[in-house]
């Protein structure tokens, strides 16, 4: 018996179409240069570490990066341009060679980044924080990832309400996608994230997770960041975020299963397995 084995994007791109392609699977490995992430807060602050372990993500099968020197935890506290560039930015030097994202809602954090080797912007503001952000995206010929986040990381899990959340955050990726167009960037280099966690109740995670194919419908490749987040650890009682690889697996499969095709994850290994078992069933 053979089946056809999932092709995990490296080098390449996601192909631009109006349908992500159900055979190109793309992991993003999370390499935070934080002290107060939530997960991995303060493993990596030296940018040896960071590097090595970036290395390491890449060994086990993710075929991006994203450094990301600010925490986006719930209530977490925002970082200076020069602090988060102290950070960041050895780390993408030192990853010369990988492919990079930089996770950041800073123009100048971007701008340095990508001068070192990163070829994509992850922001979790969608070009809210610093609209400028959007013309050095379209000027450099970038990738970039626009995110739902309801009010800011200090705030948004402050009792989020919502009438319809899939009808809600769909409208605003739509509308953030529109910006970001209207100032120059092509449409084809536009990845799509529904920021579970980001403003949401359990409820709403798990009801993004469910109705998935409706933010896929929009014609962008959607990334999936569910990676050891608290709503998982409520719905297994982990208490522990390092705990939740599996949890963070079966979600990522799911969500493979409604379109998804980038997942974010702190655990490469458990992800890409739980993924080739998914895509061998699409044979």
């Amino acid at each position: 018996m053979s089946f056809a084995r999932p092709d995990f994007a490296g080098a390449h791109p996601i192909r631009p179409s109006r349908r992500p392609d159900r055979d190109v699977t793309l992991i993003m490995g999370i390499v935070n240069v934080t002290p107060d992430s939530f997960s991995d807060g303060g493993l990596h602050l030296d940018p040896r570490s960071a590097v090595a372990y970036g290395r390491e993500l890449l060994a086990e099968g993710a075929g991006l990066l994203d450094v990301g020197g600010e925490s986006t935890r719930p209530g977490a506290e925002p970082v200076g341009v020069e602090e988060e560039l102290r950070r960041v930015m050895p780390v993408v030097e030192g990853l010369a060679g990988a492919r990079v994202s930089i996770d950041t809602t800073k123009l100048a954090v971007a701008q340095a980044a990508v001068a070192a080797g990163a070829s994509l912007v992850n922001d979790v503001s969608a070009f809210r924080g610093e609209p400028a952000l959007a013309g050095f995206v379209a000027d450099a010929g970038l990738d970039c990832c626009l995110m739902h986040m309801a009010g800011e990381p200090r705030t948004m899990q402050a009792d989020p309400r919502y009438e319809d959340v899939v009808s809600e955050v769909k409208a605003f990726l739509e509308a953030r996608m529109a910006f970001a167009v209207a100032e120059g960037v092509p449409e084809a280099r536009i990845w799509l994230d529904p920021g579970l966690g980001f403003g949401k109740t359990v409820g709403h995670n798990l009801e993004l997770l469910r109705r998935l194919d409706e933010l896929v419908a929009l014609g962008r490749p959607v990334l999936v960041g569910a990676s050891r987040k608290r709503f998982l650890g409520v719905v297994t009682g982990r208490q522990d975020p390092a705990d939740r690889a599996v949890a963070t697996a079966a979600a990522n499969v799911l969500a493979y299963e409604r379109g998804a095709r980038i997942f974010r994850v702190h655990d490469v290994a458990p992800t890409r397995d739980a993924l080739a078992v998914a895509a061998a069933t699409f044979a």
